[in-house]
């Protein structure tokens, strides 16, 4: 299947390839979760790669662009954390753990040292990426910073960041760093439309205007999990305990991430009399918010964020999920958020 560049990277496509000659070895592509980094990276591999460019671009019918069309190319290398990988379960299970990784470790990155010291199948360089690039752990870092500081002859890097500030000052100052755009909410919409999602601003909404992030909503489980939450959330009384166990099968991140949003749009409720994600529940988190001081919003929410590092990894999943709600009805009854947590 051929790799797209979404209308919203337009521009900075042809910024870059225009000056494909002239691009350094180690490139850092950051920018909001959701709007098409990685398939913008594979095609800017491709075209790199592409022994017939057509305006700079791949041709897709070229040796090399066979190879990108079969995902085979000899010169071409990505990095994802296990858990991202289709092959991650069985390699977890082969090595004795229940779960895949979701970090890159350090032996991922030394395992790049083979394919570093090969010589290119074809004229130009061979490309390494990396995604998304925060999920190196430490030493994975320090593995490819020797790289960076090094680099190896004919190989170009590239990192994908959604969170770029999670990664070392090291790395990113040896790489150029490259934005890529969210796209106007007009376009968005009307992209969204042609893939055939029947509300495309409330997806938006919902994903902070990431179209990929969107379309990837665009099934019942989501939306059924998202009302059973906030219908919880929105109860006259919030019972912590028994909201807990309904929604305990629930992915953590996804809960989280929708306690984010929803704090989010209470703050913005109290503060400016807009909601922002959530606007089928503009009218329930208006009445919330009138109840709340700004301050006690702003905590919360700043709690929910610092969960963020965790979420993928609590010690105790179920325990984890009622600290966030007994967090909340502790906002509702303005309460001491930290002593919500010592709980």
């Amino acid at each position: 299947m051929p790799i797209e560049v979404y209308p919203w990277h337009q521009a900075r496509w042809r910024e870059l390839v225009q000056r494909r000659e002239g691009l350094p070895h180690a490139l850092l592509f950051r920018g909001r979760e959701g709007i098409g980094k990685l398939d913008f990276v594979r095609k800017l591999a491709q075209s790199l790669a592409c022994t017939s460019p057509v305006e700079n671009a791949a041709c897709d019918e070229c040796q090399s662009c066979r190879w990108f069309a079969a995902d085979a190319h000899p010169d071409y290398r990505e990095l994802l954390p296990e858990v991202m990988r289709p092959s991650g379960a069985e390699e977890a299970a082969a090595q004795g753990r229940s779960k895949p990784r979701e970090e890159i470790v350090v032996n991922e990155v030394r395992g790049l040292e083979s394919f570093v010291n090969l010589t290119a199948h074809q004229t130009g360089a061979k490309t390494i990426v990396l995604y998304p690039a925060e999920t190196l752990n430490v030493n994975a870092a320090n593995a490819l910073l020797k790289s960076l500081e090094e680099p190896p002859p004919h190989t170009r890097f590239m990192l994908v960041s959604h969170r770029p500030s999670y990664l070392p000052a090291t790395i990113i100052s040896r790489c150029q760093q490259i934005v890529l755009p969210t796209p106007p909410v007009e376009m968005a919409e009307q992209w969204l439309r042609e893939q055939g999602v029947t509300e495309p601003a409330l997806s938006l909404a919902q994903t902070g205007n990431a179209p990929l992030a969107a379309l990837a909503l665009d099934d019942g489980a989501f939306w059924q999990q998202r009302k059973a939450l906030f219908g919880g959330l929105a109860a006259p009384t919030v019972d912590a305990f028994a909201l807990a166990e309904h929604v305990r099968e629930f992915p953590i991140p996804r809960l989280l991430g929708w306690l984010q949003r929803w704090s989010y749009d209470l703050l913005s409720a109290k503060s400016v009399g807009l909601v922002r994600y959530n606007p089928d529940y503009a009218k329930t988190l208006g009445q919330v918010a009138s109840r709340l001081r700004a301050v006690d919003i702003a905590r919360f929410h700043r709690t929910l964020v610092r969960q963020q590092r965790s979420v993928h990894h609590p010690l105790n999943p179920r325990l984890y999920i009622e600290q966030l709600l007994f967090s909340y009805t502790a906002l509702l009854r303005g309460e001491d958020l930290t002593a919500s947590y010592a709980r």
